[in-house]
């Protein structure tokens, strides 16, 4: 075996851990990608309008979006492994209660329980392998594992929902009870218990976090809404979210104790991660939704059909624990970042000429470049937006990132929605088209500003030197010390 797979190699003790994180966050994307496809049949036999079967998506997208920075630090404060089973038997709990309901204020509550609990499962689960992995090739072997099972689960979701919702959409709730207590019976035996954490000197910071947990969710809503609302109500939800960020901020600098320390944005390979996070989701899953409309609103193909049509993307659970970890160890976390955003970028390209009458084969190099990317940036984004953390403040590292993402989900999703409205000036096939092709320039746009964000984290040492001399790829010598 050569060092550097003996670097990397895991310990039975850590494979049994990782497969218990591996299952949770596949749990947590199945679950989306599942109640996505089962709107429509929710909305038929519950009689839900279109503004409240909207809310039964945005209700997740609140609590997930909304609580999750309080739910990372949640996890270095008061132990990763307490919050971790704590929040996976909530989820466990109110998915199955979903799918018991008979009115639609009720399916909406559940949601959003359900999207708090992962918003403190989440973060707890990426800290328990940032944690319990040393920084290096073990914990990046990890961390791409993780992300391509995460990966996995969404596109696994797309067709498993699909076929689900033909039984009966109620079992596309049901479903992940029977997957989560099998993954809360696996953490109680494989996690290891720690002791508890010492919190000398660290408070919870309840007023900072009930201040940035109504900003984001007051953000996330006016996002998320933009679509369905008026302009002004748009704005003033999204100034009230600014002005209380504004507090937030003020309130962190004069915290003895605070939820989340500044100084963590010193590092530039932070802050670039968390950018090109936002901007990689907003174009992921603007376009997902673009596709998915002109699939089955112009093309009349089915739930089941467009599933499948669409797995392909799925290539990445595969790719990410493959290729990817060799790719990064030659090339260093940034560079393989940048290539991923290239690909993007080509693949919304590809699809910008879409016509009214476009073969899968035609489709194919698209989605298939899309789900090669997607395995080329997640895993080291994830990487990157960790590494050179201090230990105690992994959640809060966890945290942050999955905000970006979820963040830029929703306005991805509400751009792409705005733009297809406007531009589709009747419901006729071709004014459909147009529409389509209008929106498709969303995510192309955001893939591009993402691109251009990631070639500045090219300058400096190439990869190889800088992990030569001692420092982990793609943080130079001067970016670590702001990290801790």
């Amino acid at each position: 075996m050569s060092s550097a797979k003996a670097a990397a190699a895991l310990s039975a003790r850590h494979w049994g851990v990782l497969l218990v994180l591996c299952g949770a966050i596949f749990l947590e994307g199945i679950d989306v990608a599942m109640l996505n496809v089962a709107l429509p049949s929710i909305r038929a036999d519950l009689g839900l309008s279109t503004g409240s079967l909207q809310w039964v998506m945005s209700a997740y997208v609140l609590g997930y979006g909304g609580f999750m920075l309080v739910g990372g630090r949640a996890a270095d404060l008061f132990g990763r492994r307490r919050m971790f089973v704590l929040w996976l038997s909530v989820f466990l709990l109110f998915s199955g209660l979903g799918g018991f309901a008979t009115e639609g204020w009720t399916l909406i509550a559940a949601r959003f329980v359900t999207g708090v609990a992962a918003a403190f499962m989440a973060p707890a689960g990426l800290s328990l392998i940032t944690t319990g992995f040393e920084e290096g090739p073990r914990r990046n072997k990890a961390l791409l594992l993780y992300s391509g099972t995460a990966a996995g689960g969404f596109s696994i979701g797309l067709v498993v929902g699909g076929l689900l919702t033909s039984a009966g959409w109620r079992w596309v709730f049901f479903a992940p009870v029977v997957l989560s207590a099998l993954i809360l019976a696996a953490a109680l035996a494989l996690v290891p218990r720690t002791p508890r954490p010492d919190r000398a000197g660290r408070s919870a910071d309840l007023a900072g976090g009930l201040t940035i947990t109504a900003a984001v969710v007051l953000l996330v809503l006016g996002v998320e809404r933009a679509a369905h609302t008026s302009l002004v109500r748009t704005l003033g939800t999204l100034g009230a979210g600014l002005v209380l960020l504004a507090v937030f901020i003020a309130m962190e600098r004069r915290s003895a104790s605070p939820l989340v320390r500044l100084g963590i944005f010193r590092s530039g390979a932070l802050v670039r991660a968390h950018l090109i996070g936002l901007l990689f989701a907003a174009g992921f899953f603007g376009f997902q939704f673009l596709v998915v409309l002109y699939l089955q609103e112009l093309r009349d193909w089915s739930t089941v059909e467009t599933s499948f049509a669409m797995i392909v993307i799925g290539a990445d659970a595969i790719l990410s624990p493959v290729l990817t970890p060799k790719l990064v160890n030659r090339f260093g976390n940034a560079r393989v970042i940048f290539g991923g955003l290239l690909l993007a970028s080509l693949s919304y390209a590809l699809f910008l000429p879409v016509g009214a009458d476009w073969t899968y084969l035609a489709m194919l190099p698209s989605l298939l470049t899309l789900g090669i990317a997607f395995s080329l940036a997640y895993g080291p984004l994830t990487i990157v937006a960790t590494e050179g953390v201090r230990e105690e403040e992994q959640g809060l590292a966890g945290g942050l990132l999955y905000t970006a993402f979820q963040f830029g989900a929703a306005i991805g999703l509400s751009a792409a929605t705005a733009v297809n409205a406007s531009a589709t000036a009747s419901s006729s096939p071709a004014a459909l088209l147009d529409g389509y092709r209008t929106a498709l320039w969303v995510p192309l746009a955001a893939a591009l500003l993402a691109t251009l964000i990631g070639a500045l984290g090219l300058r400096g040492r190439p990869a190889v030197a800088v992990a030569a001399a001692g420092v982990p790829a793609d943080r130079t010598a001067d970016e670590l010390p702001a990290s801790r």
